[in-house]
């Protein structure tokens, strides 16, 4: 499993999480998700390595033409983690309710 650092600092780029939401919808070929990006294809190489190294994809050569795909795992981390903070701001939310109704109630009965 990719590094939780790793993971965000794929997502931290337009480009990269242009690609990502491109793949979502099947594997495709450097040059078609290359093709929507005003960038030279070096340039726009390092953003796909960066998403490689992180774990968002993979590649391989068929022929002359190399294919990228999505990893099925790649949003587990992120997925993780966000569920354990969603976790604790609901908890700290439901506190909070709770403190405003008994403060409220108890302004109504005084």
């Amino acid at each position: 499993m990719a590094n939780l650092d790793a993971v965000f600092h794929c997502l931290a780029d337009a480009t990269r999480r242009a690609v990502v939401a491109r793949l979502a919808a099947g594997p495709a070929p450097v040059s078609a998700l290359a093709e929507p990006h005003a960038m030279a294809l070096p340039s726009f190489m390092k953003h796909l390595r960066v998403l490689e190294d992180g774990g968002w994809i993979e590649t391989r050569k068929e022929g002359r033409v190399r294919i990228c795909r999505l990893r099925p795992d790649a949003a587990r981390a992120a997925e993780d983690w966000l569920g354990r903070q969603r976790g604790i701001w609901e908890a700290r939310l439901d506190r909070l309710d709770a403190l405003i109704t008994e403060e409220t109630n108890g302004r109504t009965e005084a």
